[in-house]
């Protein structure tokens, strides 16, 4: 079991260092940050709290998006489904967000944003299901 908690948190990380470097050097790209600091704002207000400083919502928010993205990629992509699992998941990020209240222009605004933000979750299931076939 081990195992695949390190391969997921590879992907989550690989998903994320890919996110982070595209995000950083180019213009009209997915920025699933934003999603994913409305959404823990949006949930912290249910219990009166609001993390206002933006450095410390960014920190917890990529914390959050590391550890539960690998413990999804743990349980799925390590198996034969790894294509499936990161495509489903691409979707979810793009599909979700309305759904839930937030903002989906981060990662549905355009065609290409939603395309790439799929590409992303699917970057992270393949190099998930890479490494636990390397450790296992």
């Amino acid at each position: 079991m081990y195992k695949k908690i390190l391969a997921g948190l590879g992907g989550a990380i690989a998903l994320n260092l890919l996110h982070e470097t595209i995000r950083k050097n180019f213009d009209n790209v997915p920025e699933i940050n934003k999603v994913g600091e409305e959404a823990l704002n949006k949930a912290l207000d249910k219990v009166d709290m609001k993390i206002t400083n933006h450095d410390q919502l960014y920190a917890a928010t990529l914390a959050g998006d590391v550890v539960s993205n690998g413990i999804y990629y743990a349980t799925t992509a390590t198996t034969s489904f790894n294509i499936v699992s990161g495509i489903a998941m691409g979707m979810g990020a793009v599909l979700l967000p309305e759904k839930m209240g937030l903002d989906d222009a981060p990662v549905a605004k355009t065609t290409e944003k939603k395309v790439m933000t799929v590409a992303y979750y699917l970057f992270g299931a393949i190099v998930t299901k890479l490494i636990y076939d390397k450790i296992k």
